[in-house]
């Protein structure tokens, strides 16, 4: 009989291990917005028939396509030769083209942080060049992360925290350097700065400084509004209040086309830990999409965030089950899924194909 009930037990315990199991995939397909339309197989093979790539041909490192320029440039710069750099940062402070200014600083440097040999014979031919000093200031964050390295704070050593919190003090130093020689309005300096803010945990006050800085120069400028909500949410130095707040203000009275609407959607993101799609399809969840389609609608197709704000719509598009317009997005974005939601995914490609597989069977469900 002892024997029994133990065969017994043992059985009990795999069906719960088993239930689990699916009990948890049903949970997180909920979360995602499956909704199993057909099976995975059939869904990517509708995917396929209309154009869609599959996840092995997804970049995982872009959220878009890098424009030719800037990708020759990036290519003559891991070749040693800064020339072709310099040209694009001239050309962005002639036209006070501050959104393409961060975007090719944020590029550079981090080609930089990797081998700065070009970085070093640009400045020794202008050393007081503005682009050279801006690549250099927000290289030295990029050093100092590489530095710290991915870990949580249990997995990281003493002498790793050590080395990025000083090279976060010089990169504050650099910052202030590459503000002195900005261009008259440029705020790619204070922008870059709020990542040294975040890491150094500058006090609310400082921050606040800041980003007068910043809107006094560009008051509707989209990475710096991104990285400054990274600073006021509740996993860095604010709370999902405060976090909500400063993207409610950004969205509120902000110009068409602007893209400012995705930031109450991307502050509702960062702090949304349900199991269910509920709070995704509230009607006040609805307007927000709306609006941030109207922004997207009415937005420069050459915006280098656009197809960040694309990638956001396609998700809560498709988990609002408003398939047909979720499917136009991803048809804009698809081939590149460095954006949220998914590059907070284990697999970004993986997660990016299942939900825009799901959104292409369902449209063409109720077609």
């Amino acid at each position: 009989m002892t024997v029994i009930w133990i065969v017994l037990s043992v059985i009990a315990l795999a069906v719960l291990a088993v239930g689990g199991y699916f009990l948890k995939a049903i949970v997180q397909g909920a979360r995602e917005g499956w909704r199993y339309v057909g099976s995975e197989e059939q869904r990517a093979d509708e995917a396929a028939a209309l154009g869609f790539l599959p996840p092995e041909r997804q970049n995982t490192e872009l959220s878009a396509p890098r424009p030719a320029p800037l990708e020759a440039a990036l290519a003559a710069a891991k070749g040693g030769d800064f020339k072709p750099a310099a040209a694009l940062f001239d050309a962005t402070a002639a036209a006070r083209d501050w959104e393409w200014r961060t975007r090719y600083c944020e590029e550079f440097a981090d080609v930089a942080a990797e081998d700065d040999a070009w970085l070093l014979a640009w400045e020794a031919a202008h050393p007081d060049d503005p682009g050279a000093a801006l690549v250099r200031a927000r290289s030295t964050v990029f050093l100092a992360w590489r530095i710290r390295g991915a870990q949580r704070a249990r997995n990281t050593t003493h002498e790793q925290f050590e080395g990025f919190h000083r090279i976060l003090a010089r990169s504050r130093e650099e910052h202030a350097r590459a503000a002195a020689l900005a261009p008259e309005g440029d705020p790619a300096p204070y922008v870059g700065e709020i990542w040294t803010a975040l890491g150094l945990g500058y006090p609310h006050a400082e921050m606040d400084r800041l980003w007068r800085e910043i809107t006094e120069r560009a008051p509707h400028h989209y990475e710096a509004h991104f990285s400054a909500l990274q600073y006021w949410c509740g996993k860095w130095r604010g709370s999902e209040e405060l976090a909500r707040d400063f993207a409610a203000r950004a969205a509120a009275g902000a110009p068409l086309g602007s893209l400012m609407t995705a930031f109450p959607l991307i502050a509702h993101f960062e702090h949304d830990e349900s199991d269910t799609t509920e709070g995704d399809r509230t009607p006040e969840m609805h307007a927000l999409v709306d609006a941030a389609l109207a922004d997207a609608a009415a937005a420069d197709p050459g915006h280098p965030r656009l197809a960040e704000v694309r990638h956001l719509l396609a998700y809560y598009l498709s988990l609002q089950d408003r398939d047909e317009a979720a499917v136009e997005q991803f048809r804009l974005v698809d081939g590149y899924v460095d954006a949220l939601p998914w590059r907070y995914r284990n697999d970004p490609a993986a997660a990016y194909c299942r939900l825009r597989d799901e959104s292409v069977a369902a449209a063409a469900a109720t077609a």
